[in-house]
């Protein structure tokens, strides 16, 4: 496909939920080592109420409940974007869990003391008193995060030099914790390769990993795509790296 048939191909697919499949034979992305599915279904064996945060589509919380020895009686998410509720609910409710429709920086719905496991994979918001009011005492929370940096070769590409944080993820993740009275029990974070094949990937990935280029559009960047669809031409593929986080914390 030329320039203009990968654009239009870019802008038809459709962006709803948290479901990457599209992308197969189109870019890939590393893992990070830690395995958060695989860790949040062990913990899921031994919970007996859970929440995900902004569970998006909640498909990754479903992989972690089906893989899970048992699954906790009380299974509950939060979703802000309206999109992804319907989604989400046709894709936890199998599971006995239920959706509720909360804004990313709204409190949550949930008596104190309610959870023993909050989970959240790539939070747009970490509410860190919030977590800490829902958790009993000695309930975990475990998150993955998108850090200050990711992706930042691909973002660069499109809007040019950017502002660089100079206090580390992990400083900024452990005190919000400690501030809000819970103990980080561990803290990791890798730089997973991102590697797109083709224009059209790259314009589904802007378009749904919307904190990325938080402005874009098609036409607004059309100039920068057609310099990214001559390097991809030219060199096969772009590479970008992405930046992630683990972080385990604990209710004291």
């Amino acid at each position: 496909m030329d320039f203009d048939e990968q654009l239009a191909a870019g802008e038809a697919v459709s962006i709803d939920g948290w479901d990457f499949s599209w992308f197969v034979g189109h870019a890939t992305e590393e893992r990070p080592s830690w395995g958060y599915s695989r860790m949040v279904a062990d913990r899921l064996g031994n919970a007996t109420a859970s929440l995900d945060i902004e569970t998006g589509g909640g498909e990754v919380y479903a992989a972690s409940l089906h893989a899970a020895s048992t699954r906790p009686p009380r299974v509950e998410a939060t979703e802000a974007w309206p999109p992804n509720l319907a989604i989400a609910r046709a894709t936890i409710e199998p599971f006995g869990g239920r959706v509720a429709h909360v804004e990313n920086d709204a409190p949550l719905p949930f008596d104190d003391a309610t959870f023993d496991l909050v989970i959240s994979r790539l939070p747009s918001v970490t509410p860190w008193h919030e977590i800490t009011r829902v958790l009993t005492t000695g309930g975990a929370f475990i998150s993955q995060q998108v850090v200050h940096g990711t992706n930042r070769e691909l973002y660069e590409f499109m809007m040019g030099q950017q502002w660089i944080d100079p206090i580390s993820a992990e400083h900024h993740l452990s005190t919000g914790a400690r501030e809000a009275g819970l103990e980080i029990v561990d803290f990791q974070q890798e730089s997973p390769r991102l590697e797109f094949f083709d224009l059209t990937s790259v314009v589904v990935f802007l378009r749904k990993v919307v904190w990325t280029v938080p402005d874009f559009t098609v036409e607004k960047y059309r100039d920068r795509l057609r310099a990214m669809y001559e390097h991809i031409l030219e060199h096969g593929s772009f590479v970008s790296y992405g930046q992630r986080a683990l972080v385990i914390a604990r209710k004291p």
